[in-house]
């Protein structure tokens, strides 16, 4: 994000480079750069005879060139925006030679999503050295609630760490997707307050107490009762509950657990840094170690394993939804 507020913070004063390349597995940045240089650059007035949109399905490197070399018209600046240019990787070197002598009046910016530049080729120097280079990485899932938590800093709300929770596991780290719901909840939750599971649930369809977060914290609890309710929630809403994600959760934390059953220290702030969560969630590892001890847990893993091949139809041919889900309670608990 430091990288992110860095180019921003130079176009807002007008330190524009002539060429912007911007790639990653991780769009949503790509995007939001993207943009704001479409947004920002020109006037209104001006971006109807100075601003394009090309697409890479649609263009050749040729005809960016051709149309990147052009003076603008009566401004200062043109700019054109080449989006999904990840269709042009088997001719984007050709850019070599504009991006080594690019025109100083013309922004290029180059959206190169999913994939990135050969750092040993030629194109990623000459951007390097003429224009700006910009990685959108992909967020781990453990990072993704901290992302969440920042974002919603910027615009003066904060978010309990079990809303945050269910976020992540209801949309993955889809930052796109998320940054939708989330604009969902600005609608109608006041500015100040704190975002919850009950504003998820209500605004964003996600349940708050039939879930996999909930799932995994009733398994490693041993509550029979909490368990069997969820996973006939689940059985009556297989769409939304897909079996093969439940058993991947389960299955990474399980995984989890068996990582602190091999610490040496216990304290919560160790346990949140070697297993990748959240201070918050450390009692619900605490708790399951009792319950589960490492035999058991190694056990709980291979069922998990050999489930999630029956899930995908693996010498288990019309087996339901529903009793995939039993066998699961069973074996596990």
């Amino acid at each position: 994000m430091e990288a992110v507020k860095e180019i921003v913070s130079n176009i807002k004063q007008k330190n524009l480079k002539p060429v912007y390349f911007l790639m990653g597995e991780e769009p949503y940045y790509i995007d939001k750069i993207s943009d704001f240089i479409a947004a920002t650059v020109l006037t209104e007035e001006e971006r109807g005879f100075n601003q394009m949109a090309l697409y890479g399905k649609e263009t050749s490197v040729d005809d960016i060139v051709s149309n990147a070399k052009r003076f603008p018209m009566m401004a200062e600046h043109q700019v054109i925006v080449v989006k999904e240019a990840q269709e042009l990787s088997r001719t984007i070197e050709n850019l070599v030679s504009y991006v080594e002598n690019p025109q100083p009046t013309t922004v290029l910016v180059i959206c190169f999503k999913y994939k990135k530049l050969d750092k040993r080729k030629k194109l990623y120097k000459a951007v390097q050295k003429n224009g700006v280079l910009f990685e959108s990485k992909k967020l781990y899932e453990n990072q993704v609630a901290d992302w969440i938590r920042k974002v919603l800093n910027g615009k003066k709300y904060q978010i309990s760490p079990k809303a945050s929770a269910l976020l992540v596991e209801f949309l993955g780290t889809d930052l796109s997707r998320i940054n939708n719901e989330l604009g969902k909840l600005f609608l109608v939750v006041p500015q100040g307050s704190e975002i919850t599971p009950a504003h998820i649930e209500t605004h964003i369809g996600i349940s708050k107490d039939y879930n996999n977060f909930e799932l995994k914290k009733a398994i490693g609890e041993r509550n029979i009762t909490k368990t069997s309710k969820i996973i006939n929630y689940f059985a009556q809403n297989p769409k939304d509950n897909p079996f093969v994600l439940t058993v991947t959760l389960l299955n990474n934390f399980f995984t989890q657990l068996l990582q602190f059953h091999g610490l040496n220290d216990h304290s919560p702030k160790n346990v949140a840094s070697a297993l990748g969560v959240s201070p918050y969630f450390v009692n619900e590892y605490e708790v399951a170690a009792k319950n589960y001890p490492m035999k058991k847990v190694s056990s709980v893993i291979s069922n998990l394993r050999e489930l999630d091949l029956k899930g995908k139809g693996v010498n288990a041919q019309n087996i339901s939804h529903s009793d995939l889900l039993k066998e699961l309670l069973v074996k596990i608990i």
